[in-house]
């Protein structure tokens, strides 16, 4: 039986603000029974991710998004939503590309696999995504909200297991 709860970290580790999601991996291994957390650490989602999120209560992805297609938004900025699934239905899963969504994989497993763990997106606004493995201040400063952020909805996702079960 795999954890109820998958982590989903990607992005480049060596494109500076784009390997956020690694950097609160590495921080969150070993802070959380693996029979319980799972953490992936990729370079980028595919369609082999929905096989992983079969019989999951909850998947959390992660990532550095450019200021730029945030709108509003400012370098350090962290940003979580709840997946709904009106988002998911307008990600059909049969178009396939070289990029896709958080969304688009979450329907994959919907069509797949009858998949349906709830699915969060937290994003960090990057503002350097040049060559280098250092986080630019923001980001940087970010760092331990986004961290504490992961850790509060796996908390949160195993107390409503735990009542749920009781």
């Amino acid at each position: 039986m795999p954890a109820s709860i998958l982590i989903v970290a990607y992005g480049n580790p060596l494109r500076c603000d784009d390997g956020v999601a690694w950097r609160v991996a590495d921080a969150l291994e070993g802070k959380f029974s693996a029979s319980k957390v799972e953490i992936l650490l990729l370079h980028q989602l595919a369609p082999e991710i929905a096989d992983f999120m079969r019989n999951r209560e909850l998947v959390i992805f992660i990532d550095a998004a450019c200021v730029d297609d945030i709108h509003s938004s400012r370098p350090g900025e962290i940003r979580v939503r709840k997946l709904s699934g009106e988002e998911i239905r307008k990600h059909p899963s049969g178009q396939f590309s070289h990029v896709y969504s958080p969304e688009k994989v979450v329907a994959l497993a919907r069509e797949l696999y009858d998949a349906s763990p709830k699915a969060m997106v937290i994003t960090v606004a990057g503002e350097n995504f040049e060559h280098g493995e250092s986080l630019s201040a923001p980001v940087a400063s970010a760092l331990p909200e986004l961290i504490s952020t992961v850790e509060r909805l796996v908390k949160d996702a195993k107390r409503m297991t735990t009542k749920a079960t009781t």
